[in-house]
């Protein structure tokens, strides 16, 4: 069963009424980062460097190809909860798309996502726009233990 966002507002912050939704709670991009290098899959992963794309007057003008976002919102999921991020449509809609993992319970942390610009002329993102929404489902069974995973507590120290 999918929460309605005023029952889940309070698990994400800083928020603002706008980003209330009917069934979840909509997150902002707090910023873009451009891939530097390759990344490995594997029991020795190596996620890539990446350097952050700055903001031109407010607004992330983006060529296409991949970026990484970081969300502005710190997200805090129960243990009887899970997360599952979505693109706004209006984002789809401009010919990109963001791509979400699932937010286990236990998560706690300001999550990233990759976003994919196909759009051949590119998009512009204003900065603290929102661009996904985040839908709680309640889970059958309260989790055992929470995730205890290298993202725990991600970007919590930047801002």
């Amino acid at each position: 069963m999918a929460l309605p966002g005023e029952h889940v507002a309070s698990l994400i912050g800083p928020l603002t009424a706008r980003q209330i939704q009917p069934a979840g709670i909509d997150l902002r991009v707090d910023s873009v980062h451009r891939f530097l290098g390759y990344g490995v899959m594997g029991e020795n992963r190596l996620i890539p460097e990446t350097e952050e794309v700055e903001p031109d007057n407010g607004y992330w003008i983006l060529r296409p190809g991949p970026y990484k976002i970081r969300f502005a919102e710190v997200v805090e999921v129960p243990l009887d909860l899970v997360g599952f991020c979505f693109p706004r449509s209006s984002l789809l809609r401009m010919g990109a798309l963001l791509a979400c993992a699932v937010w286990d319970p236990g998560y706690r942390g300001r999550g990233e996502a990759l976003l994919v610009v196909f759009n051949e002329h590119g998009i512009r993102i204003e900065t603290g726009a929102r661009i996904a929404q985040l839908v709680f489902i309640r889970m059958e069974k309260r989790a055992r233990r929470g995730y205890a995973g290298s993202y725990l507590n991600e970007n919590l120290d930047k801002r």
